[in-house]
């Protein structure tokens, strides 16, 4: 069949984890391929805080559709065109930040999904069925049962939404953005924290009530990445492309150096 598989979401549907790899400074399209190869299952293209266009964000996603790895995109903002033009220019979902409310939430699946479980467009022409129509009435059901919906909660606000958010139809992850979190608990930095593992407890908890997966992101320290595991979150976060080429460049020419003294 023509429908690209979203193999992020076979992989939490498994139960296993669904590793990302933040696309942030790189622009070539060999950016999924250098993913999939490392073990990462999907792309997070971020056009909320890159300076990434749309059109190489496009590419990039089409790119990874054909390697086996999953173009999620994290969008700017809340309005349907943040989602529509990159899902229908190669985006398998979209990552919808700073979302506090159950109304937000469902404004996304309405965004993202088709009729009947959303308004998204009809459109046609698509990558993700490798440009072959399957008719107006079959492409909307397989497009949608492919299209991941990965809502980021971000402030005490979300994190008291989150059973109400976990219950809308269409969110398939809660994703808890650690970072904005702990600037917005007033303990930045502070991942240990136990404000911190208490909304992670609440989004586990909703997640699971509602057969949906919850998310980690922003942490890199391996202990608290492990306990959170542990507690069940399987869709990670495990970094982007600046942080991975810093930190090899960085322990190498530290190596380098050291042999000035030798």
């Amino acid at each position: 069949m023509s429908i690209i598989v979203n193999h992020c979401k076979q992989q939490l549907d498994a139960g296993k984890l669904a590793l990302g790899f933040g696309v942030l400074q790189s622009r070539k399209v060999d950016i999924a391929k250098i993913a999939k190869t490392c073990g990462y299952d999907w792309l997070f293209v971020d056009l909320e805080h890159s300076a990434m266009d749309l059109d190489t964000a496009s590419q990039i996603c089409v790119a990874a559709l054909d390697v086996g790895i999953t173009p999620l995109v994290r969008v700017s903002g809340h309005e349907h065109f943040h989602a529509a033009r990159i899902l229908d220019n190669g985006a398998m979902g979209v990552v919808v930040p700073h979302v506090d409310t159950v109304e937000e939430a469902r404004a996304a699946v309405d965004h993202v999904k088709f009729p009947p479980l959303g308004h998204r467009s009809m459109t046609g022409g698509l990558s993700q069925v490798s440009f072959i129509s399957h008719g107006v009435a079959e492409q909307p059901k397989l497009i949608n049962a492919q299209t991941m919906v990965v809502i980021m909660l971000e402030t005490p606000t979300a994190i008291d939404n989150a059973e109400a958010i976990a219950a809308v139809d269409g969110v398939d992850v809660l994703l808890i953005g650690t970072n904005d979190l702990c600037a917005e608990m007033g303990i930045p930095g502070e991942f240990g924290h136990e404000k911190v593992e208490a909304a992670y407890d609440a989004a586990l908890a909703a997640a699971k009530k509602h057969g949906k997966h919850a998310g980690l992101g922003g942490i890199y320290d391996e202990g608290l990445v492990t306990k959170f595991v542990a507690k069940g979150v399987r869709f990670i976060l495990g970094g982007a492309d600046l942080g991975f080429v810093m930190a090899a460049a960085s322990a190498r020419s530290a190596f380098l150096r050291s042999l000035e003294a030798s």
